[in-house]
């Protein structure tokens, strides 16, 4: 099982959606979320639920609503994220086992289980620096790669397709296919 969920990756690629560092994005609900990422309704619905708990997004009701990030993408860590969707669990969970070797018997010597595992230590030393990379790194920083990366009028798309311009029309198109019908049903 891998530390950190699909949900994170996810949840991320969303909220990129929604921190484009070259305009103001118009809400998005989790229906557009989903269908941007190909994923189900629900699935995104519960990941935003999370963000928003964790003050990270902010919903609007009504036609022209959706989530917002709650503050600037340069001031929520990815670290923030995997919090608010993974929870704060433990890189390693230490099981003792270093007392149980079969030559100790039942009872251990002191010297085997004195102080912090070994092998706990690396692991606490590596979620350590795990969490510090995850903590320097902002939405605003992922924004910029990904911005680096794509064609100019790529943000200009999705907020078109999210404020249903011009591209809004491929998303009901993109809908009815995903329902099996066409755009003239």
């Amino acid at each position: 099982m891998a530390h950190i969920s699909a949900g994170l990756e996810y949840g991320l690629h969303c909220l990129l959606f929604l921190a484009d560092p070259r305009r103001d994005v118009p809400p998005a609900s989790a229906r557009d979320l989903a269908d941007l990422q190909g994923v189900s309704v629900e699935y995104v619905a519960k990941l935003f639920t999370k963000l928003q708990k964790a003050g990270l997004v902010v919903a609007t009701e009504g036609v022209h609503g959706g989530f917002r990030l709650a503050r600037k993408a340069d001031s929520i860590s990815v670290l923030d994220v995997v919090t608010a969707i993974d929870g704060e669990k433990p890189l390693f969970d230490c099981r003792e086992i270093r007392g149980r070797c079969a030559l100790f018997g039942r009872k251990p010597p002191a010297w085997a289980t004195r102080g912090v595992c070994s092998i706990h230590a690396i692991m606490l030393e590596a979620e350590a620096r795990m969490r510090e990379v995850l903590a320097s790194h902002t939405l605003a920083d992922l924004a910029a790669r990904v911005d680096a990366k794509a064609p100019p009028d790529f943000g200009e798309a999705v907020a078109k397709w999210l404020s249903g311009g011009a591209p809004g029309r491929m998303r009901v198109d993109h809908r009815r296919a995903r329902r099996g019908r066409t755009a003239e049903s």
